[in-house]
């Protein structure tokens, strides 16, 4: 029999486990379908391009599947994304969700789980959201939002998101810096974390996030 500091330690393991992390991917959207087509005939092609790159949602299940169930679903139509989609498929996979649950979200990932959580009461306790380069409107920028595009009032995502990060890299070409600050306004209770040199987060390792997960 295991004595009671071995068997309280198996209980923590067993709970961490149990801690489920989701992660939402971002993506592109446009106004118009002709803005579709055009973004496919003109943008950049490389050969890196087209070879298969890991970033770093990859490298985070691997970092963390010992000790959280990290997912990672696909959402709908990435290249051109719409929000009633996502919506759609979001909301099958709350079901599998368990309580306490860590949100992270990457740009457009980012604001779909703001404006999804500031226009709708989800049935799961929330422990944190984490948005990463996650735009707040589209102004002074090349991408549209489309229908991603946020509520005028972010306090039901405030209520209902447990502990609010924000991670945003000064040079991000994708997503300008200041889109924080605005984020930050609506968000007075949010905690940021600022890195330098990261650009938009397409990178393989992100061992800030990491550590920040191993001790919420």
């Amino acid at each position: 029999m295991l004595d009671q500091p071995a068997q309280r330690k198996s209980v923590l393991v067993m709970s961490r486990k149990n801690q489920q992390i989701v992660v939402i991917h971002g993506g592109t959207t446009f106004n118009t379908y002709k803005d579709y087509i055009s973004f496919l005939k003109n943008r950049e092609i490389s050969l890196d391009k087209l070879r298969l790159q890991r970033d770093w949602k990859d490298t985070l299940t691997e970092k963390l599947s010992e000790d959280f169930d990290v997912l990672s679903p696909r959402m709908p139509n990435g290249i051109n994304a719409r929000y009633k989609e996502w919506k759609i498929w979001f909301e099958r996979i709350i079901p599998f969700l368990s309580k306490d649950v860590i949100f992270i979200g990457h740009s457009l990932g980012g604001i779909f789980l703001a404006k999804y959580l500031s226009e709708n009461t989800i049935s799961k306790t929330i422990k944190a959201t984490i948005l990463v380069a996650a735009p707040f409107d589209d102004a002074n920028s090349e991408e549209s939002l489309a229908d991603f595009k946020l509520s005028s009032s972010l306090a039901k995502f405030s209520e209902q998101s447990g502990i609010i990060y924000l991670i945003h890299s000064k040079d991000d070409p994708i997503v300008p810096f200041e889109q924080l600050e605005k984020y930050k306004q609506a968000l007075p209770n949010s905690k940021t974390i600022i890195l330098d040199n990261r650009e938009h987060f397409n990178q393989e390792a992100f061992p800030e996030i990491i550590k920040l997960i191993r001790t919420l």
